[in-house]
């Protein structure tokens, strides 16, 4: 591809260095008490992982604020709620622990990133950190933390995400639509599996 950049000595001459030193030094390999408040505020975070042979996954999760349990500085706990058993996020991360999370709070502009590994766990006394309406999580995500940073607002800025002007004006597409576009599946089967999304929602969520 003749426009392609292939080297970072390339992107390096068109970007230019980072505008600042503390751009750089802003990350540390434990949690801050900034970044701590951060997260014990935040009711969402996206997860990414990736498979040995590379290809990667981003998943959301969430649940009311606290949801994460902040064992030290350098260890999160996240409970592994019910959802279609697909098990992307869990079956990357015991295959290669590697991982990032990115946590959000409605109406801020800043975000926390974390970069670490992970592991998977069943232990008894990790799932009873995680009661809602008396269920608990059959799984836990403990993550051991080598990078945390704030994250500048910039895109949120630009996108406008805690604000009116871009939420849609049109209905969005169904989770069914979205999973089945490309099945091409007749109107009995999406109903059926737009109930069937339903269904599940109220049965398997806390």
């Amino acid at each position: 591809m003749e426009h392609q950049i292939t080297s970072e000595d390339q992107l390096r001459a068109l970007m230019g260095e980072p505008i600042h030193p503390l751009v750089v030094a802003k990350s540390t390999p434990v949690l801050t008490p900034a970044i701590t408040r951060y997260i014990e505020l935040s009711p969402f975070a996206a997860l990414a992982t990736h498979a040995p042979d590379g290809s990667s996954d981003i998943s959301p999760r969430g649940d009311p604020p606290g949801w994460v349990h902040i064992k030290d500085d350098k260890t999160l706990i996240l409970p592994e709620r019910p959802g279609n058993k697909r098990l992307d996020s869990v079956i990357n991360i015991i295959n290669q622990p590697k991982m990032s999370l990115l946590f959000m709070i409605p109406d801020v502009l800043e975000t926390v990133r974390i970069n670490g590994s992970a592991i998977i766990s069943t232990d008894p006394e990790l799932l009873n950190l995680f009661p809602i309406n008396g269920k608990l999580p059959e799984l836990c995500i403990v993550v051991t933390i080598e990078e945390a940073l704030g994250h500048c607002s910039k895109a949120y800025r630009r996108s406008k995400l805690w604000e009116e002007d871009y939420k849609s004006k049109n209905e969005a597409p169904t989770l069914a639509q979205l999973m089945s576009d490309h099945l091409d599946l007749d109107k009995g089967l999406s109903k059926e599996l737009d109930e069937g999304i339903e269904n599940d929602t109220k049965e398997r969520m806390y």
